[in-house]
């Protein structure tokens, strides 16, 4: 077969807290909000999807695009504990309405990085009762929506909490070694000092000194924590509607060990990947979403080649990962697989339009292999908040003026919208 299937997914992603703006009662806003913030900018009114949705969905229906992966914000529907807003649940209802109309297959991510404030104060993402609190607003969702759903993500890269926090690991020890041998003495006393002052300001804002958000360091029961509000979600959902498709993404890196590091190799795999896999059993689909691989010797991750070519994220431009990854999941877990994020960062659009000719290549071939691939939605719609990092980083198949919110279609968008055809 050198052609996609007639029913192949085809399409894009965004997250509503990088897109929407003005969610106000949300963690991240507050966060942007502080003045010891870690943003380097707030989001404010972000690339104003909620308004311009329409808009939005008619350009990729223009270009050819199928589908469309969008989050519904659990902080609009339920801004305060138990209480919903019905108003809201009807903007995204105007939203999944305007999707089918347009011929553009709509699937729901139930939560994308971002909480409700409320939930952050109560403990957030370590405590046992965020399990049953996340799951209640699931099952309302899909009581009032359930009719024009067919694929919801429960949880958006539910193991990210554990790769930030190898990642805050090593950067701590760094820094530690540096005040140790009288590097940055300077910069680590106002990095503590900045620490105290932010643990001030959280006392204020949410009443408790450490944030347990989604994207905070995850203990190895809170990392649990999260697949288990996965189940839970799946569940209670499924109650509602049986016949609703469910599964939850997961950020896979293409792991390629040296001579040497294949025994590391397997570890960081089993880290990412494997250790998940009892939560996803039940599971209709899973979510994979790659931007790059991993190369490993014998002590462990090695650096990115030299003369490597790089992302605006400082990743390797390496779309050959995603392929490799899709073998990896379903030779681990054999269900039906949708790539729900794989993209890069870049001003170059000519870079963008040879990435995603070379990713989807490799679908292709696992399709003739006979994996089962639902669909490609890349990352991302729109240029968008790239959380801490603000606006700076550029992954859209459309770039937007902020000052006017006017859209400007790249290149890219027309070539993603022509692969199946």
């Amino acid at each position: 077969m050198s052609k996609f299937p007639s029913n192949f997914l085809i399409g894009a992603s965004t997250a509503a807290h990088q897109v929407e703006g003005n969610n106000i009662h949300s963690d991240f806003w507050a966060m942007e909000q502080m003045e010891n913030s870690t943003f380097d900018e707030p989001s404010l009114d972000a690339v104003d999807h909620y308004n311009r949705y329409r808009e939005d969905i008619g350009l990729m229906a223009g270009a050819g695009l199928n589908a469309y992966r969008f989050s519904i914000e659990w902080a609009r529907i339920e801004p305060e504990k138990g209480s919903y807003d019905e108003k809201e649940i009807e903007h995204y209802r105007d939203v999944l309405a305007y999707c089918h109309q347009k011929g553009v297959k709509p699937i729901v991510t139930m939560h994308h990085f971002s909480s409700p404030k409320w939930l952050i104060s109560e403990g957030g993402w370590e405590n046992e009762a965020t399990i049953n609190a996340f799951a209640d607003y699931c099952s309302h969702v899909v009581s009032k929506l359930g009719n024009q759903l067919e694929y919801v993500c429960t949880i958006n890269e539910a193991n990210m909490g554990l790769q930030l926090a190898a990642l805050i690991k090593r950067y701590m020890r760094q820094a530690q070694a540096d005040v140790q041998v009288g590097i940055n003495v300077e910069n680590g006393g106002s990095f503590a000092e900045k620490m105290k002052a932010q643990a001030g300001e959280n006392i204020k804002v949410f009443g408790t000194p450490k944030l347990e958000t989604f994207l905070s360091m995850r203990s190895p029961e809170g990392d649990l924590l999260i697949l288990r509000a996965h189940e839970a979600a799946r569940d209670a959902m499924k109650k509602v509607k049986p016949e609703l498709k469910v599964g939850v993404t997961l950020s896979l890196h293409d792991m390629q060990p040296l001579e040497g590091g294949e025994e590391l190799a397997a570890q960081e795999w089993e880290e990412e990947f494997t250790h998940y896999l009892p939560y996803m059993q039940k599971d209709d689909f899973i979510g994979v979403q790659n931007y790059t691989r991993k190369i490993i010797g014998p002590e462990g991750v090695c650096p990115i080649p030299e003369g490597a070519e790089r992302t605006q994220m400082d990743y390797e431009f390496y779309p050959k990962a995603l392929a490799n990854v899709i073998r990896a999941v379903y030779k681990d877990l054999p269900i039906p697989i949708l790539v729900t994020e794989n993209g890069l960062g870049t001003s170059d659009d000519t870079r963008r339009v040879a990435f995603i000719k070379e990713a989807t290549a490799g679908i292709l071939d696992c399709i003739n292999e006979g994996i089962p691939v639902l669909g490609y939605l890349h990352w991302s719609l729109l240029d968008n908040f790239e959380w801490h990092k603000g606006f700076s980083k550029t992954f859209g198949l459309i770039a937007v003026d902020r000052a006017t919110q006017k859209r400007y279609p790249k290149e890219s968008l027309s070539v993603l919208g022509q692969i199946v055809k």
